[in-house]
């Protein structure tokens, strides 16, 4: 993507992570959702902008599996294994401490960092995040279950990508995707094992939300056929500094969906915590 630098760590496994920045300023993490042809670039073009002109420095990792990272086969894509590839490399990286953006599996990744990690952890936003449910539970969600279902069969092409994205936004959405970013996760999702949908494994970290002290900005679509938007309430009943905001008619992508309107409350949330 122009204007993004990318540096590549080695992580311990042997697995390398890609980790893409623009510019400067105090660290906003990106940690982008799962599915076929993720990565950072793909889930955040259209929020990087935002952050980085209004003085933060904008960090896109590739999670391990996904984007231009290490996607080894035969292993469990363990929340943990997310969280702790991710933060060696933002470490490695230069990173001390930062306000996380996480969608779905990213939310999840950035809730665990912050029990993990609080002292790294300076804010979090959320969209539509993971983690918060029984694993099961998210498989009996329609869009999982058609993400699943289309992934890594013999008839996998351009055409079953595109269902495959359009599945993460609103119907009104759905003629605005644009033919590129399809084609990038494409090339993303012909490099990617089944094992990386097939062996994901995640905790409810529900119980656990009440350890989480920093500000919480959750946003989701209330149209969402990934994780239900029921869950926002987790937050609202256990977490002492959270916000929540709904948007009708949109999807599980509320930052590609609704960008204008994300960049802009997420800007505000971001200049509360400087």
């Amino acid at each position: 993507m122009q204007g993004l630098e990318t540096n590549d760590y080695t992580v311990s496994g042997g697995h390398t992570i890609r980790i893409a920045k623009a510019g400067s300023g105090p660290a906003v993490v990106f940690l982008h959702g799962s599915g076929p042809g993720a990565s950072g670039a793909s889930n955040f073009r259209e929020n990087i902008s935002a952050v980085t002109e209004a003085g933060y420095q904008a960090i896109l990792p590739d999670l391990i599996g996904y984007g231009a990272s290490s996607k080894p086969e035969g292993i469990d894509y363990t929340l943990q294994l997310f969280t702790d590839t991710v933060l060696e490399a933002l470490r490695a990286h230069g990173v001390t401490s930062a306000i996380l953006v996480g969608n779905s599996l990213g939310g999840g990744i950035a809730l665990n960092l912050a029990l993990d990690h609080p002292e790294f952890v300076r804010g979090l936003i959320l969209m539509a995040p993971g983690c918060i449910e029984e694993q099961a539970s998210y498989f009996q969600m329609p869009g999982i279950a058609k993400m699943v279902s289309g992934f890594g069969g013999p008839g996998f092409n351009l055409d079953e990508q595109r269902r495959l994205v359009s599945n993460l936004v609103h119907s009104d959405f759905v003629s605005r995707i644009p033919d590129e970013l399809v084609a990038e996760r494409y090339a993303v999702a012909c490099t990617q094992p089944k094992d990386v949908l097939a062996r994901m494994r995640t905790p409810n970290l529900a119980p656990r939300l009440g350890e989480v002290t920093c500000p919480i900005f959750v946003l989701w679509g209330l149209n969402d056929e990934f994780c239900p938007e029921s869950g926002a309430r987790h937050f609202l009943d256990n977490c002492i500094n959270a916000r929540c905001l709904t948007f009708a008619r949109t999807g599980h992508w509320v930052q590609v969906e609704r960008a204008s309107e994300f960049n802009r409350y997420a800007v505000e949330f971001l200049r509360e915590l400087s």
